[in-house]
Formats: C-alpha cells, sequence, structure tokens
C-alpha cells in the first residue's frame, strides 16, 4: 500500500499550524461558504498571519485565479506561508507552478520540500523528474518518500533505476515502501527481480507494497500470503 496518502491527509499538516482551538461550542455548526473573492484578496496581504491562512484555504479549492499569487508566496519570508502555498499549488496544479516549486527543493524548510515534491507530484510535468530524482537519493527521508511516489505519478522510466536503488537500498521502511508503489506505477519489466526480493525485505510493510506491486503488475504473487 502506498504510504502517502490523500490530500486530506496531507492537509492536516497545514491543520498542525492552526492556533484556533479544535473544541469550540459551535464545533457541530456547518461552516460558512467561503468568500473566494476576500481570500483572493488577503494573498497579498501584509499581514503574515492573513497570507498563510488565505493559502491555507486555496490546498481545499480549485482557483485558478489564485496561482500567480501562490506561486508569489512561495518566496514569501515567511516558512510557514511557503508550506501553504506550496500545498495549495498542490491541489491547484499548473505547468507555470512547475519550475517556482522546483526552487523550492532548495529550500531550507524540511517542510516545504516535501510539500513541494507533493505538489510536482499531481503537477505531472516532466520538467520536475531530475530535481525529484535528485530528491529521492539526496533529502531527508521525509522527502526522500514523497519524491519516490511524486516519480510514480510521473510514470518516466528515465527513474527506474533510481527507484529500485532506493527499493534495495535506502534505511528508511516507508520510502522503500513507496518506491515499490513508484515502480509498480511505472511498470518497467526490469522492476520485476527487485520487487521480488523485496518479498523479504525486513520490513512487513515493505514485504507487502512489493506483494501489491508484483500483483498490481500481474507478476505473480500471492497476496493471501501477505
Amino acid at each position: 500500500m502506498q504510504r502517502t496518502g490523500t490530500i486530506l491527509e496531507e492537509s492536516a499538516t497545514l491543520a498542525m499550524l492552526d492556533t484556533d482551538s479544535a473544541y469550540g461550542d459551535d464545533i457541530l455548526d456547518p461552516a460558512p461558504p467561503l468568500d473566494v473573492e476576500a481570500i483572493l484578496t488577503q494573498l497579498s496581504s501584509p499581514q503574515v498571519s492573513e497570507r498563510m491562512q488565505a493559502a491555507r484555504q486555496f490546498s481545499e479549492v480549485v482557483e485558478p485565479r489564485a496561482i500567480p499569487c501562490l506561486i508569489h508566496l512561495l518566496a514569501d519570508a515567511c516558512p510557514l506561508v511557503r508550506i501553504s502555498a506550496v500545498y495549495a499549488l498542490g491541489r491547484n496544479p499548473d505547468p507555470q507552478a512547475v519550475e517556482p516549486l522546483v526552487l523550492c527543493l532548495e529550500d531550507f524548510n524540511d517542510y516545504v520540500r516535501k510539500g513541494a515534491v507533493w505538489a510536482l507530484g499531481n503537477c505531472q510535468d516532466l520538467r520536475a523528474l531530475h530535481p525529484l530524482i535528485a530528491s529521492l537519493c539526496f533529502d531527508v527521508a521525509a522527502v526522500r518518500l514523497w519524491s519516490a511516489s511524486a516519480l510514480g505519478q510521473l510514470g518516466d522510466r528515465e527513474a527506474v533505476s533510481f527507484l529500485i536503488a532506493a527499493l534495495q537500498g535506502d534505511p528508511d521502511a516507508a520510502v522503500r515502501a513507496n518506491c515499490a508503489w513508484a515502480l509498480s506505477r511505472i511498470g518497467d519489466p526490469s522492476a520485476r527481480e527487485p520487487l521480488r526480493r523485496g518479498l523479504s525485505d525486513p520490513d512487513l510493510g515493505v514485504q507487502q507494497d512489493c506483494a501489491a506491486a508484483l500483483a498490481h503488475l500481474g507478476w505473480g504473487v500471492d497476496l493471501d500470503s501477505y
């Protein structure tokens, strides 16, 4: 099973930045409809908190008019704003955001880089191929794991040898598991034997993901054994 989760799970990262209590008297009240025009204006607010909150709203809403402002916020001085912007662009993928998101892979903040690789996977643009390969090989574990998934979304066979190397040698089990998922999406025959060897990985989750990948590709494995 792929360990990267859904867009809602990724939005939980942003939710951790919220300073409001999750337990108010109005917790059961329906949320008011979003005022998209007001939120668009707040993206350019001089107040950091307003920029951050506005960008966060677009991690839940598709709004093409927000994209230029969100791209601008990728260079914001506040890392919390940058984090919100990369996730918003992941929800609103657009070709013009690809190169600015690639630049975010050099950000000092791990959460910005993690969000950027997730957003680049959603963009599915081959301009991100080589930067994502570099992130898979050299970044911290949380970024490597999402880079593997993003490469699976891109589906380019040039990534296969790097995914196989990470499947066989990355010290983090979650990264190895996501490499198995990515290889199952690309479907290159050279991954068959590495995935079979992954059935003997010391981590049960990696074994299961390799088994699922082999089954997905029709390469003969009994999923009931895992």
